[in-house]
C-alpha cells in the first residue's frame, strides 16, 4: 500500500492554495461509495486532551446527489453541503476517519467558464462535481469495492473512533 500526502496549505510552491479532498468512512457495513462521504480539508488541527493527542482536520462536507453513479459517466455526483442559513457545513473530524484522497471533477454547465477559475478556487466555482474513480486504481477499488481483500484491509486499518466522528 502506498502512502499519500494530504495538503491544506495557503500557498503551494509559490502559487495558490491547495486544499485536498478525501474519502471519509461513514458506514463500514456498506460497500463502496454507499458507506463513504467526501470532504474538503480546509485545515489540519490537533490538540491534547487529558494527555491524549488528537490529530484532526477542519473539513467542508459534500453529499451525494444520488445513491447510484451517473448513467453516462459511471461516476458519483456530489455537491457541497450547507447549513440552514446557507453557510457551508464545516466540522472538525479525527484523521482516523480519512480513508484516501479523492479527486473531484467539476460538472460543467452550458455557459463559458470564467477565466479566473483555477485549481485553487474551482471547488468554490462549481455547484456539483463528479467523484473521479479513474484517477488511480486505489480510488477505483475504494469507490466500487471490486478488490474486496484490499478494501477490507484498508477499512480495517482506518477505524473511525465513533466518539470523535459523530457526523452531522
Amino acid at each position: 500500500m502506498r502512502c499519500e500526502i494530504l495538503r491544506a496549505v495557503p500557498s503551494r510552491r509559490g502559487g495558490g492554495p491547495q486544499h485536498d479532498c478525501v474519502f471519509v468512512e461513514r458506514d463500514p457495513s456498506l460497500q463502496g461509495m454507499q458507506g463513504l462521504d467526501v470532504v474538503w480539508i480546509l485545515a489540519f488541527v490537533s490538540f491534547l486532551f487529558e494527555g491524549v493527542y488528537y490529530p484532526c482536520a477542519l473539513v467542508r462536507w459534500f453529499s451525494k446527489v444520488d445513491n447510484m453513479p451517473d448513467n453516462l459517466t459511471g461516476m458519483y455526483k456530489i455537491q457541497p453541503d450547507f447549513n440552514e442559513d446557507n453557510s457551508p457545513l464545516v466540522e472538525i473530524i479525527h484523521l482516523d476517519c480519512v480513508l484516501w484522497a479523492a479527486h473531484l471533477l467539476p460538472i460543467f454547465g452550458e455557459e463559458f467558464i470564467d477565466p479566473d477559475v483555477a485549481c485553487h478556487n474551482s471547488l468554490d466555482s462549481f455547484s456539483s462535481f463528479y467523484v473521479n474513480k479513474f484517477i488511480d486504481h486505489q480510488a477505483f477499488d475504494i469507490i466500487l469495492m471490486m478488490m474486496l481483500p484490499l478494501c477490507a484491509a484498508l477499512l480495517s486499518l482506518v477505524k473511525c473512533p465513533t466518539h470523535l466522528c459523530d457526523f452531522h
